[in-house]
């Protein structure tokens, strides 16, 4: 932690107590044997195996209980709060793998540490080096503290090698974790960590295809797994991985980093509690109806930085005090002056607000801190210091930070700095009268002062430039270039410069040291930005498309939804159309030929449903969603006409990973499930699959090319039946038919049997085999619809059932009043008549 010089980094290291009891029986057979701990030792270590230890004096007692390894490793930059964990009981071979993007507070992390009870944990060495620990580090030490800490150097967090690690290692019962965690980054890194480190610590390797691994999702938050995110395009296109086109891009409009940071997050794990999600649908409806809440909000969030990396910055101690770390933290310092002053105007902008929510955020920025850290700056800093675009007048802001006369050696030192600035300025001038060229004072991080001229080369003299200029660059009628005096004199601000930056150094060290105690609101800070930045991006949406509010039941139904991606894509809204989902239809079959919309269907609910669990309106004329805890999509490519043993053993993987996890919270959507193998044994899987899932009672929605599926609504009720129509264009000739997509989902199984049969009649195939072959399929189907018709026994079942489904449903959600719901009850009771046979 930042503790605003060095002497502070070694008063932190003796109030920690180094000495590791688990670690001394080691210490005497392993030196020099660790690959792990790291060669650029912080502190002193009683062991070889490690190099930062934190343990209290009652380890002892909790090791004899304790006896599970946890690896923890965060992301950098853009990733940060992304967090990957791997655990491991030695008293059990049982690896548990856990990804999540976790807030400031880092809660989900110490919840899921509590559940495991460890009795080591393991963090890379970049975590916690002297002077850069990371507040994840730093969280956990707090709240473990019988717990031992080692560190191991950062390239064994390694995602490729945990893959590999997964692969030799994993039973192959346990096999179909692999789909579920190869894109998961973090996890695997921590995962090669911690086995590497157990083969050491424990002297010996585990068999191959011995241990049970398994992923866990987070809680409170809805399980998709990579390969769903990936079908779904989530927040990468699956053609260009640069393009904009996803779920990400359409609802992206935030301001700061880190509100696309949460927005990211939240894609990839929507919540499941229904409450926390309304309350973020209030906001956005607020801003929706509150035009001077909405632009006002957005008016300040766009001048935030990126308040997560200035805190995290804040907080390191530089391990060499040079120029460039002197210009950095001078930098931060007006980073969080300008930060600290955005603190009143977003107060500001949400005083008049009247959800819970934004009530809250607008409390917590009453915090006292955030005013005594700016009166503490402003003491030292100039008022009018502030964070500006351009190097040149983010330089000019750096040496002006400081107030005059706080040193006298630094007044000085400026004063000189100007005098160079006047000095090069009256050179250029004297340049462009003696050579009479339209020469201008130009700045660049790189090159520092140089000379810009707009000409043209036919109005030089012989056209070139003077042979006085050097590092002459032209782009366009744009001369860029330098002479020996001007170089001589950059050399000279330069040193000038550092000698300002090295005396505001020391003066920003004291000022930082004096207001560390206080710093920690930013992680308040960050948090409400962010989550405001992300709810203002929803409502922006909104205002671009036809969204409306989702509600929460126990059903799912969209009237009129669309494909969100599509319409960015298309710039027009695409065809919409009806889903409905109850307990007592949880089932639907989709039939159709091929390229009729079933997989942009399938996709779209999928979407909607994770909209409406991050607190987003959905692309509907009206919604509502049972919350879902897992979201599986099985989604194959109508293009995808390949059939071998590859393609059918990747579908049998992801098919067992929904029926290993999935439960009656769930939604699935599976699309051409068996097309890898033959018509028989594709049919075969698909029916024992449908019966497998009808029992779970999910949300299931099953896209198919197997028409034989269809009848299965005959054996179950909550199954039904839809399909894409399409229409058949003759050609004024007659001759010819044309197919065309209408994208209209409509009751019942396809009409459109046969597709094989009608590209055989556009092709040369003679006419003769063409009538053979449709004489056989129609006797063949004649066959299998006899076998299968519904008897009205079975009818009167499914009627029945129906009805009592719907009525369950009134008694549990019925908000009518009397006169309605009788009119209500009396069409269940004609619609039940007449699906009843006589």
């Amino acid at each position: 932690s930042y503790a605003g010089d060095k002497s502070s980094c070694a008063e932190n290291a003796s109030s920690v107590n180094l000495t590791s009891s688990s670690a001394q029986g080691l210490n005497s057979t392993c030196v020099g044997k660790t690959p792990l701990s790291s060669t650029r030792s912080v502190c002193r270590s009683h062991t070889p195996l490690m190099e930062y230890s934190v343990t209290s004096s009652s380890a002892v007692s909790s090791h004899t209980v304790a006896s599970v390894i946890v690896a923890v490793v965060e992301g950098r930059g853009l990733a940060r709060g992304e967090v990957g964990m791997a655990s491991i009981d030695l008293k059990n071979p049982e690896v548990i793998l856990s990804q999540f993007a976790d807030n400031t507070t880092y809660a989900k992390v110490i919840t899921k540490l509590r559940i495991l009870t460890p009795l080591e944990i393991i963090m890379s060495n970049t975590a916690c080096d002297a002077g850069n620990t990371t507040k994840l580090f730093s969280l956990i030490t707090e709240h473990f503290k019988n717990v031992t800490f080692t560190t191991v150097q950062r390239k064994y967090f390694n995602e490729t090698k945990g893959l590999e690690y997964i692969e030799q290692l994993c039973a192959s019962e346990f096999s179909t974790v692999f789909m579920e965690v190869q894109s998961k980054y973090y996890c695997l890194a921590a995962v090669a960590a911690l086995l590497k480190y157990v083969e050491f610590i424990q002297n010996s390797v585990y068999a191959p295809k011995s241990l049970k691994v398994h992923f866990q999702g987070s809680e409170k938050t809805a399980m998709i797994d990579s390969s769903s995110a990936q079908n779904l395009e989530l927040v990468t296109n699956n053609r260009d991985s640069r393009n904009g086109h996803t779920l990400f891009g359409v609802l992206n409009y935030t301001k700061t980093p880190g509100g696309s940071r949460r927005l990211r997050s939240n894609i990839l794990e929507p919540l499941v509690d229904a409450e926390t999600i309304n309350m973020r649908l209030d906001c956005v409806q607020e801003l929706l109806q509150d035009e001077e809440l909405f632009f006002g909000l957005q008016a300040v969030i766009s001048k935030f930085l990126d308040t997560e990396q200035l805190l995290s910055v804040l907080v390191q101690i530089p391990k060499q005090d040079t120029v460039k770390t002197a210009e950095s933290k001078i930098t931060n310092l007006i980073y969080l002056k300008h930060t600290l002053e955005l603190v009143e105007p977003l107060k500001a902008a949400l005083r008049s607000c009247s959800t819970p929510l934004l009530k809250a955020y607008y409390s917590s920025l009453e915090d006292s801190r955030f005013g005594i850290i700016l009166e503490k700056i402003t003491t030292v800093i100039n008022d009018d210091t502030r964070y500006t675009k351009g190097c040149l007048n983010m330089r000019t802001q750096k040496c002006y930070a400081v107030k005059p006369n706080v040193n006298e050696f630094l007044d000085i030192a400026r004063r000189t700095y100007t005098e160079i600035v006047d000095d090069i300025a009256g050179l250029i001038t004297q340049l462009a009268e003696k050579y009479s060229l339209p020469m201008r004072t130009s700045f660049s991080s790189a090159r520092g002062f140089f000379i810009q001229m707009n000409a043209d080369c036919s109005t030089l003299p012989s056209g070139q430039l003077p042979s006085e200029f050097t590092k002459i660059t032209k782009m366009k009628n744009t001369y860029s270039f330098t002479s020996a005096d001007l170089i001589k004199m950059n050399e000279r601000c330069q040193e000038s410069l550092r000698e300002i930056y090295h005396m505001t150094y020391l003066i920003v060290c004291k000022l930082l040291n004096e207001i560390y105690e206080y710093i920690h609101c930013l992680y308040k800070l960050s948090d409400v930005v962010s989550m405001l930045d992300m709810l203002l991006s929803f409502a922006h949406a909104c205002t671009l498309s036809d969204y409306v509010r989702p509600e929460f039941t126990d059903t799912l139904a969209i009237k009129q939804g669309w494909h969100p991606i599509l319409e960015k894509i298309a710039m027009e809204k695409p065809v919409s159309n009806n889903t409905y989902l109850t307990e007592g239809s949880s089932f639907i079959i989709i039939t159709g030929p091929n390229m009729s919309g079933k997989s942009t269907y399938l996709k779209q609910i999928a979407l909607c449903q994770i909209m409406a669990q991050i607190g987003s309106y959905v692309p509907a004329e009206y919604c509502s969603f049972r919350i879902a805890e897992q979201i599986f999509t099985r989604i194959g490519m109508d293009d995808d006409i390949e059939t071998n043993a590859s393609t059918f053993m990747k579908e049998m993987k992801e098919i067992t990973y929904i029926i290993q996890n999935a439960n009656d919270k769930s939604l699935i959507i599976i699309d051409e499930l068996g097309r890898g193998t033959s018509a028989e044994e594709g049919i075969g899987i698909c029916y024992a699959a449908c019966e497998y899932l009808l029992s779970l009672k999910a949300f299931t929605l099953f896209a198919t090319h197997f028409l034989e599926l269809c009848h299965i609504d005959a054996l179950y009720p909550n199954v039904e039946n839809y399909h894409f129509e399409v229409q058949h264009v003759r050609s004024r000739a007659g001759n010819r038919e044309k197919i065309t997509f209408t994208y209209k989902l409509a009751k019942g199984y396809t009409e459109e049997r046969n597709y094989g049969l009608k590209a055989a009649e556009v092709s040369s195939l003679p006419p003769s085999i063409i009538l053979d072959a449709k004489e056989i399929t129609n006797h063949i189907a004649r066959q299998i619809l006899q076998r299968q018709k519904s008897t009205p026994e079975t009818m009167k079942q499914r009627a029945v059932y129906h009805l009592a489904m719907r009525l369950v449903q009134t008694a549990r959600n019925s908000r009518l009043d009397p006169d309605s719901l009788r009119i209500y009850l009396k069409g269940l009771k004609k619609k039940y008549e007449a699906n009843c046979p006589a």
